[in-house]
């Protein structure tokens, strides 16, 4: 089963930036696309950006121009680069690969790092 884990998340005040890393333990079959979700207290998780394998990305409109997400498929790992920090900001970011395997969908998750934006 493949891991995901994350990495670099942390306190940054407003206007700051700030760049996390979800690694996979190996390459994933069937992978569609690698991407981010987050969840603010009392809040549903909700999809931050993705990436898919030809290369398009989506962003969720809140960090549109702000959020940047990238691939390296060499070393199975996705990034996403944080700018203009917002306080609404604030959540666990949560990474995400999507796979698909005998016409099944299937969700894997890392187990999530906390930013904060805060002063």
């Amino acid at each position: 089963q493949v891991q995901l884990v994350e990495s670099g998340g942390g306190l940054v005040q407003p206007g700051g930036s700030l760049r996390v890393s979800c690694a996979a333990s190996g390459s994933i079959p069937g992978l569609i696309y690698m991407g981010w979700h987050r969840q603010a207290p009392e809040k549903q998780r909700e999809l931050v950006a993705v990436a898919f394998n030809n290369g398009a990305t989506t962003y969720a409109d809140s960090v549109k121009g702000r959020f940047a997400i990238s691939r390296d498929n060499a070393k199975n790992t996705v990034y996403l680069q944080m700018n203009s920090l917002k306080p609404e900001d604030t959540a666990v970011y949560y990474c995400n690969a999507r796979r698909m395997r005998l016409g099944k969908y299937y969700d894997e998750w890392g187990q999530g790092t906390q930013v904060t934006v805060s002063s």
